[in-house]
């Protein structure tokens, strides 16, 4: 099985107060724009639409079949929010992106991105396999879905909250799905 390697650079805008984290994108041919969250049936960007704009098609673009990148990175830089993934490097044993489907060959290192975040004040995972992933690495219990668990790193207090995944196969409505994630915005 081959060896993938993250497809994109960790996206650390300047001042950045929230670090949130996936698994691994999917596979290329699944993509709808090269951006975090790129299937177009991945309802994170519909999540924030939600929260932000009370409008779930907001950073949509029905006609295309993608996102609205031009509006979705400048808001993402205006509210601090940082992406990228618990892994670094994957196999996927049978070609999905589902967490169960991937094998982890390299870890992200959290602790260096979070050095890279110095206004950081809050980690979010989007599934299972995300948050166990950053929890092992900061060394606190695995939060309940919508939960958060506190620990610090290098002098700071941060909070990890775990959130549902944003995939269409966690069966959620994302209006549903949305409730979780507007704890973090609150």
């Amino acid at each position: 099985m081959e060896v993938e390697t993250h497809p994109f650079e960790p996206f650390l805008p300047k001042g950045a107060r929230l670090l949130m984290l996936g698994t691994f994108p999917p596979s290329e041919k699944r993509w709808s724009m090269k951006f975090y969250y790129p299937n177009y049936i991945n309802d994170m960007w519909r999540i924030f639409g939600i929260i932000f704009f009370n409008d779930k098609d907001y950073f949509v673009d029905s006609a295309n079949k993608t996102f609205r990148l031009p509006l979705l990175i400048p808001f993402l830089e205006a509210q601090g929010v940082a992406l990228f993934d618990t892994a670094t490097r994957i196999r996927r044993t049978t070609g999905t992106a589902s967490d169960k489907d991937l094998e982890i060959v390299e870890e992200t290192d959290l602790r260096q991105m979070l050095r890279q975040l110095p206004k950081c004040q809050a980690v979010v995972t989007a599934g299972q396999l995300a948050t166990e992933i950053a929890s092992r690495q900061f060394g606190i219990p695995v939060p309940k879905v919508g939960d958060y668990s506190t620990f610090i790193f290098e002098d700071r207090s941060l909070r990890l909250w775990r959130m549902p995944s944003s995939s269409r196969a966690y069966p959620m409505k994302p209006e549903r799905k949305a409730e979780f994630y507007q704890k973090i915005f609150g």
